[in-house]
């Protein structure tokens, strides 16, 4: 990793330095250097310039950089000092690697873990002094790997591991990581919610708990079942026996403990983990973090969503169903891989139960309408030619059927988009709402049938009652029909809008009035006359009815005996308005 410098030059002001990295720890770092006295005047690609407090410059020539990656999880540099020619190699990574790469101590586990219990993300750092012939010998072997056709990686870092033995401990650093504004109360709104939340990191043990507990993940009172280090099958099998007796507790295992229990006992962890409260898994590798991912698909049958804010979290995020991605510190590789990009976690909770839950009822209401609007014609044409002995005859031609799926009903079925049940304050203070959703009853298979019931019996009844008050003419009975289909879908739509919008209002007009003025223009499917007499008005009035009114006194009686759970709590947020204005 690179730390990118700039320097602005405000004269006569003092100059003000900023520093720009991949990864926010390391800005953390050399910002903390810069407040003891070395300064980070300059950085390239093959140099760098420190500033000691006396006010003299260090410089030094770049020779080799070992970017971080996921599986070495450490990163090295190979640098000279210009005034006493002097070859260091310095390495910094996660204490676990790194205790077998420095030498011999007493003091570094016990330190790592006092910082992890902290909440600290700890590093260690080590150095090597090379010599000449040492740095000759390694750089040869090493452009000699980087050559290499064949297994060029394998060998690149079989020769960078010749280096990393018995290096000197310089010392340990922590970095807190500072949760953001508002993650407690958005974690206690999606356990409301009926969302069970898993936790992926990287981090130690000690410091994935403390931040489960600090950021409420894990509540204070509740239990923890720590998933002890585990190297066999057989004690893998004994941690899981003595988590099958737990209940109610929260899981936290490290990643060796959850490669072995994948490894092992796929099915057996997945199903215990999945009756926790509160899953935390530490020590993560990406592998891993997409591989759970997959296995609660699986297993689950459910959406899994994906929300991480590193490069770290890209493959867990396209294994999910739904990938939410931050934009931060840590850069936008998460946020330009993921589905939907945020830049606060707490905008999660508005995106989940106002907008998600938003989409998932409009979206069962315009499929459900979408399928009511093509069924119910097509059993009208279905009516009509039984009647007339399965006749070849077409019901309407040419510019009614196009008109139909278009310019008079697609502006009102559409318009379902903006329905809202209940307000995004209802919606936020009531998140088991949310938790409804789960059961699936707004698009089931029972709402389907319900669907096509409706639909044979409104077209049963408008095509059956517009023959049986059928005159003289075919044209009668097919202008009589069809304004009585177009009103039908018109109520339908309006008798299902929970809260009325401008354009729900704009589109129910819009369609009537196009509609009638098709009356007037199209004269080859309408009579004029006949459009203008009483038999005409009163006939599509009561077949309009017919085949709405049992409908509206259904669904009227029907929400008096079982209301929906909105239509209760919209009730007693008005009771508790007009109590607080009495008290007031």
């Amino acid at each position: 990793e690179r730390v990118i410098f700039e320097r602005n030059e405000v004269p006569p002001v003092a100059s003000r330095v900023s520093y720009q990295a991949s990864s926010p720890d390391e800005v953390a770092l050399v910002t903390w250097t810069e407040s003891v006295g070395l300064t980070l005047v300059a950085r390239d690609l093959t140099s760098i310039h420190l500033e000691k407090p006396s006010g003299s410059l260090l410089e030094y020539d770049v020779l080799h950089v070992f970017p971080f990656s996921s599986h070495t999880k450490r990163m090295g540099i190979i640098v000279r000092d210009r005034n006493s020619d002097e070859i260091t190699f310095y390495l910094k990574g996660a204490d676990t690697v790194m205790s077998s790469i420095v030498q011999y101590n007493d003091w570094l586990e016990e330190e790592c873990a006092n910082m992890a219990r902290e909440g600290l993300r700890v590093l260690v750092v080590g150095k090597k002094v090379l010599t000449e012939e040492q740095y000759s010998s390694f750089d040869t072997r090493y452009r000699q790997a980087r050559l290499s056709v064949s297994d060029r990686a394998t060998q690149v870092s079989a020769v960078v591991q010749t280096l990393e033995q018995n290096l000197q401990l310089l010392g340990v650093t922590g970095v807190e990581d500072c949760l953001q504004l508002d993650v407690r109360p958005t974690l206690e709104l999606l356990r409301n919610a009926g969302v069970r939340v898993w936790m992926l990191t990287g981090d130690k043990l000690e410091t994935a708990t403390s931040i489960a507990l600090s950021s409420r993940l894990v509540s204070r009172s509740q239990a923890i079942f720590t998933f002890k280090q585990a190297l066999t099958r057989s004690e893998v099998h004994k941690e899981l026996n003595s988590f099958r007796r737990k209940s109610n507790c929260a899981l936290v295992i490290s990643g060796d403990s959850l490669q072995l229990c994948l490894k092992h006992y796929q099915m057996e962890f997945i199903e215990l983990a999945c009756q926790c409260p509160a899953v935390v898994c530490c020590r993560c590798s990406p592998t891993h973090k997409a591989q759970v991912v997959e296995l609660l698909r699986q297993h689950t049958g459910r959406p899994v969503c994906a929300i991480g804010d590193g490069g770290n979290d890209v493959s867990m995020i396209q294994a999910a169903n739904v990938g939410i991605g931050l934009v931060g510190k840590e850069g936008k590789q998460a946020s330009l891989a993921a589905d939907f990009s945020i830049t606060q976690f707490r905008h999660i909770s508005r995106l989940l139960v106002w907008h998600g839950r938003n989409c998932y009822k409009r979206s069962a209401a315009l499929s459900q309408f979408v399928i009511h609007r093509g069924l119910i014609i097509s059993i009208m044409q279905a009516v009509f030619s039984a009647v007339f002995y399965f006749a070849a005859i077409a019901l309407y031609e040419g510019v009614l059927m196009v008109g139909y799926a278009t310019v008079y009903t697609m502006a009102p079925v559409f318009s379902l988009v903006l329905d809202e049940d209940v307000s995004p304050d209802i919606a936020l203070m009531y998140p088991e709402l949310y938790r409804e959703l789960m059961k699936g009853r707004s698009l089931s298979l029972k709402t389907f049938l319900l669907w096509v019931i409706i639909s044979i019996y409104q077209g049963g009844t408008i095509m059956l009652l517009g023959l049986f008050l059928f005159e003289a003419q075919f044209i009668h009975v097919v202008a009589i029909t069809f304004t009585a289909l177009v009103l039908t879908e018109l109520l339908m739509v309006a008798l299902t809008v929970r809260t009325w919008h401008f354009f729900m209002l704009l589109a129910q007009l819009s369609s009537a009035v196009v509609y009638l003025l098709s009356l007037l223009v199209l004269k080859n499917y309408f009579d004029s006359s006949f459009l203008l007499t009483v038999g005409f008005m009163w006939k599509t009035v009561a077949i309009t009815g017919a085949s709405c009114l049992p409908l509206l006194a259904f669904k009227l009686t029907y929400r008096r005996c079982a209301p929906p759970s909105y239509a209760k709590l919209l009730k007693e947020n008005s009771l508790f308005r007009n109590c607080f204005k009495l008290s007031c």
